[in-house]
């Protein structure tokens, strides 16, 4: 199970990379990084840009479902939570009510003893 979360972890990452390059080459109303190509910017990202679109949109796909999938993993791997943790670990403050379902606390000694 690790090793399927640290294969969607290094996917995330790289639809991340992929996406924010393939978006800032295509180009918008005023232009874009895609004019700095030159010619080729405009052969490869002209009018019939479909190609481009589809692919941003399966790139952001990925992106979200590794997203979604390494929440999911990560959720089913560990069932406590770090709160969890620190409320078991933290001692009871003095004169605080008893939890629900727990001991409860010693009086405290009569003063003058």
């Amino acid at each position: 199970m690790q090793l399927l979360t640290i294969f969607f972890y290094i996917l995330f990452v790289f639809a991340a990379i992929v996406l924010i390059v393939v978006i800032l080459l295509q180009e918008g109303r005023g232009g874009g990084f895609g004019e700095a190509l030159g010619s080729h910017g405009r052969e490869t990202f002209g009018v019939g840009s479909r190609g481009i679109n589809t692919f941003t949109a399966v790139t952001a796909g990925v992106f979200l479902g590794s997203a979604l999938l390494i929440h999911v993993l990560n959720r089913t791997q560990s069932s406590s939570t770090v709160l969890d943790s620190a409320v078991q670990a933290a001692p009871p403050l003095p004169g605080a009510a008893p939890a629900a379902g727990g001991p409860a606390p010693a009086p405290a000694p009569a003063p003058g003893n």
